[in-house]
């Protein structure tokens, strides 16, 4: 992975995230407007309180694949809501759902999704969880990397009060994350729970108010962002790897990833810099 901030153009849309979000109706990006090497990804869909319907989905995904490219700029992505929508995603556009029969949801479903998308981007993704995040909502979510809800938050898989179940990865990433019994009473119950029972199942990892939701959400970010964007990378994968492999298999790919950074520019940087006794300057290869 070469040196994001290397060859970044501001103005080119092909290597500019908020360039590309510009020609979106539903999708706005901001990079480094807080944090250097941090893009704000909002869904802004207010009168549906952010309900993901199709045109939203593909440019969350287009958005996505900009923050991704050479150039970008992008070391981290924070992932949240409008907040005039007073919502994080409220969920499925639920008038698109109804006017499907089964052959055109099994082509909607078909991956990758921007579930999919979120969990598989190069660079950690914090969920800045600013208001509801219910059934989809809740699902992208449990894509990003970390959850971070503000105490007015509430967040539940209420699908089976349409007849339906979680199609967007529910039924698998809420029981990695809480556990098979508290991912059958959500699911099974449609029940909505508050921000503070969502950290304490660990469905959530931090829940804050007003004063300091947001100084966190960026204190992490810019926390994430000063590290190496390929040592992050590696990071990443590792971790994701935890909940697909065994345990053996896991190992063995940590090893492969570990080792693989000893052929990196930034290992030399990191250790040399740590022995001198100041910061490193990340060459990002």
């Amino acid at each position: 992975m070469s040196d994001p901030e290397e060859g970044a153009d501001a103005g080119d849309p092909d290597t500019d995230p908020a360039a590309v979000a510009d020609d979106c109706e539903f999708v706005d990006c901001a990079v480094g407007d807080r944090v250097d090497g941090v893009a704000t990804v909002t869904l802004s869909r207010p009168d549906a309180r952010n309900a993901l319907n199709a045109p939203l989905r593909e440019e969350l995904k287009r958005v996505l694949d900009a923050t991704e490219r050479e150039g970008s700029g992008v070391r981290v992505v924070v992932l949240t809501g409008a907040d005039e929508a007073r919502a994080f995603v409220a969920g499925a556009d639920v008038t698109e759902l109804r006017e499907r029969d089964m052959l055109e949801q099994r082509r909607a479903s078909e991956r990758p999704r921007v579930y999919e998308r979120v969990a598989d981007l190069r660079q950690p993704v914090i969920a800045r969880i600013n208001g509801h995040a219910l059934g989809g909502g809740c699902e992208l979510a449990q894509a990003c990397d970390v959850r971070i809800a503000h105490e007015r938050a509430k967040l539940g898989q209420p699908e089976i009060n349409l007849g339906l179940i979680p199609g967007g990865g529910g039924t698998q990433r809420l029981v990695r994350l809480v556990g098979e019994g508290q991912a059958m009473k959500l699911i099974c119950s449609g029940e909505l729970i508050d921000a503070e029972e969502a950290a304490d199942i660990g469905l959530v990892d931090e829940v804050h108010g007003d004063d300091d939701f947001d100084d966190r959400v960026y204190d992490l970010a810019a926390s994430m962002a000063d590290k190496s964007p390929v040592a992050l990378e590696h990071a990443k994968r590792a971790v994701r790897a935890a909940s697909r492999m065994g345990l053996d298999e896991g190992l063995d790919y940590e090893s492969e990833l570990f080792v693989g950074l000893f052929a990196t520019a930034d290992k030399d940087e990191g250790i040399d810099a740590f022995l001198e006794e100041r910061e490193p300057e990340w060459e990002g290869r």
